[in-house]
């Protein structure tokens, strides 16, 4: 029996997955997190073989809980199920140590062959992403700057370019209004940019935003 922990935190998502995996006679689900400090948690007091996790999260990000995930339990596979599409954070998120990467789109069809794929120790990642990859790997093309940002950073340059205020990202990460505006100032200075306008003109340029 594959036991499973569910991380996002729209309560109506988890219930949506449960039933998904509800037919699955081998799988199970037996926690469920609605942030990454929870994750962090629940992993110490039950005994699971992967997590199934959302990326835009309240506190912790995806992301950053995942990489905290492989500090802890590095044999543990962990399937991303974002909303954001394949281009925007999949490679970040194989990177960061993801054992695959589902669009919630796509999650009816594909979720419980996803779990079962990466909990035998495979990746789990569509045709054009692997030819995302493939093209990363095989070629020394110059880096968008976009790129040269961190995860947390290259949140917050999504979370501007789509219109947020620095308020809103502040209640949404749960960060100081001064944090923000200091990774703020900081994309801009890597991007070599000087408006939250240049930002968003970027975003849209390379598909980042919606």
């Amino acid at each position: 029996m594959i036991k499973i922990l569910i991380a996002d935190d729209h309560p109506l998502i988890r219930e949506g997955l449960k039933k998904t995996l509800k037919e699955e006679t081998d799988m199970k689900v037996v926690c469920e997190a609605k942030n990454g400090s929870e994750v962090l948690d629940l992993i110490n007091k039950n005994k699971v073989d992967v997590i199934v996790m959302d990326l835009s999260m309240p506190g912790l990000s995806g992301l950053e809980t995942m990489k905290e995930l492989k500090k802890q339990s590095s044999d543990l596979p962990v399937l991303i199920l974002s909303m954001h599409p394949e281009e925007r954070f999949a490679i970040r998120a194989l990177k960061a140590g993801a054992s695959g990467y589902l669009t919630k789109d796509n999650a009816p069809q594909g979720l419980a062959e996803a779990i079962r794929k990466v909990v035998r120790g495979g990746r789990y990642i569509t045709p054009s992403l692997a030819e995302k990859l493939s093209f990363e790997i095989e070629t020394n093309c110059k880096k968008q700057p976009h790129e040269l940002l961190s995860d947390r950073e290259f949140q917050i340059f999504c979370l501007i370019a789509s219109g947020k205020s620095i308020k809103e990202i502040s209640d949404m990460l749960f960060l100081s209004i001064n944090t923000v505006n200091t990774y703020r100032v900081r994309i801009l200075e890597k991007m070599n940019m000087k408006t939250n306008i240049e930002i968003t003109h970027h975003a849209i340029r390379h598909h980042l935003i919606d």
